[in-house]
C-alpha cells in the first residue's frame, strides 16, 4: 500500500476553478499508477464565494491549509456586480487575499519561486501573432522572489477629509533575516543547476533598484554577503528597469535571479512571455515547513467556463507540488511523477496539438478538457 498524503485544493473563482479540476484528473492518474493516496480536500475561495457567503473562504480553512501535506491554488478574483474592479471585502482587500497573500503570511511562505523555461512547440504571441522569437535552448531560468514583506507588507493607509480621499501611502517593508534566507535560497539553487544557457556558468542575478532605494542598497549588501559564501557563483547586479529590456533581448544570460516583492511580481509577469504565456507559468510558494503551488494566469473571467484555457501552468504547478513533496515525504515515485508530469507537458507541446488559443490561435485551438487529456495520456505511459 502506497503513502497517503493530504492535499489542499483551492479552486478559486473562473479559470482558477476550471484547471483545478483538470489539477484533480493529474492526481487521479499518478494516484493509479504508483499506488498513492492523495486525500484532497477542496475549499471554496475566492469573489464568488464572498458574494454568497460574507467572507472569502469557510471559517476554518486556514488550519486547513496548515495541516495539509501541500496546498494547490487555482486562482481567485471576481469582477464587483457593482463595477470598478474586483469583488472586495468590507476591510478593502480583494476577496480571495486570504487564500493567496494570507497563506504566504499565516504560512510563511517567504520565497515565490518562478521557473521560466520555453518548451520545444511552443511560440510567443508578439503582437498576437504566435511568433518563433526565442530558441529552446536560450530560455532557461529561475526567478526566486521575497513573498512576504516589501510593498505588500500592508503597512500603510488612506487619509480622508471632508469625506474625499486626499492622500495614501504604501510602506516597503525589506528586512535582513527575509531578504537573506531567499538570496540564500537562489545561491543553493544555482550550485544544483546547469548554469545559464549562454555559457554554463552558475550564477545568480540580483535585481534591484540600488542607485535610488534605501531597501534595494540593504538588500543588495545582504546579497553581497551571503554570496562570499559562494565563490563557485557568479553574481550579477542588475537595474530592476534595465534588467526588463536585458531580460527580452538576452535572456540566455539568466539563470538564477533573486529579487524583491514587488519586483518579482512585475518581471515574472514579463518573462512569462519568454515561455509562451501565462497559460506556461507556474508559481511556488515556499517556505520551510509548507508550500503552496499555482498558476500565475489569474482568474480570466472574460475567458472562464468555454473550456478554452491552457490548463498547463496548472498541471506543471501540480508536478512541482509533487516534486517539493518528495523527500519530505521520503517518495521517491513523486519526484519519479513531477518528472513525467513535466514531459508529459513537453511531449504534447513538441506535437504542435492539441493545444490552447493562446498557444496557437483561435482557429487551431483545442478545448481545455481535450490539452489534458492528450498530457494524461503521454503520462500514462511515462508512468
Amino acid at each position: 500500500m502506497g503513502k497517503t498524503h493530504s492535499v489542499v485544493l483551492l479552486p478559486g473563482d473562473g479559470a482558477g476553478a476550471e484547471v483545478a479540476t483538470q489539477a484533480r484528473r493529474v492526481l487521479d492518474l499518478v494516484a493509479e499508477k504508483t499506488g498513492t493516496t492523495f486525500a484532497v480536500e477542496e475549499i471554496p475561495c475566492g469573489g464568488r464565494y464572498y458574494l454568497e457567503h460574507g467572507r472569502d473562504w469557510p471559517a476554518g480553512s486556514e488550519d486547513a491549509c496548515r495541516a495539509a501535506d501541500v496546498v494547490l491554488l487555482g486562482a481567485v478574483g471576481w469582477p464587483s456586480p457593482t463595477g470598478g474592479g474586483p469583488v472586495t471585502m468590507a476591510n478593502g482587500k480583494m476577496a480571495g487575499w486570504s487564500a493567496v497573500i494570507g497563506n504566504r503570511v499565516n504560512l510563511d511562505l517567504y520565497a515565490n519561486i518562478r521557473p521560466v523555461k520555453l518548451y520545444p512547440g511552443v511560440k510567443t504571441r508578439i503582437s498576437g501573432v504566435p511568433t518563433q522569437v526565442w530558441q529552446p535552448k536560450n530560455v532557461d531560468m529561475v526567478f526566486i522572489r521575497e513573498n512576504t514583506e516589501g510593498l505588500y507588507a500592508g503597512m500603510g493607509g488612506v487619509l480622508a477629509r471632508g469625506g474625499h480621499e486626499v492622500l495614501a501611502t504604501d510602506t516597503r517593508v525589506i528586512t535582513r533575516t527575509a531578504s537573506e534566507r531567499v538570496i540564500r535560497l537562489a545561491f543553493e539553487l544555482a550550485r544544483k543547476r546547469s548554469g545559464a544557457p549562454k555559457d554554463g556558468k552558475k550564477r545568480v542575478t540580483v535585481i534591484v533598484k540600488n542607485n535610488v532605494l534605501e531597501g534595494c542598497k540593504l538588500f543588495t549588501r545582504i546579497f553581497e554577503e551571503v554570496g562570499a559564501e559562494y565563490p563557485d557563483v557568479e553574481k550579477d547586479v542588475a537595474i530592476v528597469d534595465a534588467l526588463t529590456q536585458w531580460l527580452i533581448t538576452q535572456p540566455e544570460h539568466y539563470d538564477v535571479l533573486v529579487t524583491t516583492n514587488m519586483f518579482g511580481d512585475i518581471v515574472t509577469d514579463l518573462a512569462s512571455v519568454l515561455q509562451g504565456g501565462m497559460g506556461m507559468a507556474v508559481g511556488c510558494n515556499v517556505g520551510d515547513a509548507h508550500a503552496m503551488f499555482e498558476p500565475i494566469h489569474g482568474s480570466a473571467p472574460k475567458e472562464a467556463g468555454q473550456d478554452k484555457l491552457n490548463p498547463m501552468a496548472m498541471i506543471l504547478a501540480t508536478g512541482e507540488a509533487l516534486r517539493w513533496l518528495a523527500p519530505r515525504k521520503d517518495a521517491p515515485e513523486l519526484a519519479r511523477a513531477a518528472d513525467a508530469i513535466e514531459e508529459a507537458v513537453k511531449r504534447v507541446c513538441a506535437k504542435g496539438s492539441p493545444l490552447t488559443f493562446d498557444l496557437v490561435g483561435t482557429e487551431a485551438a483545442a478545448r481545455t478538457s481535450e490539452v489534458t487529456s492528450a498530457i494524461l495520456a503521454e503520462l500514462s505511459e511515462l508512468l
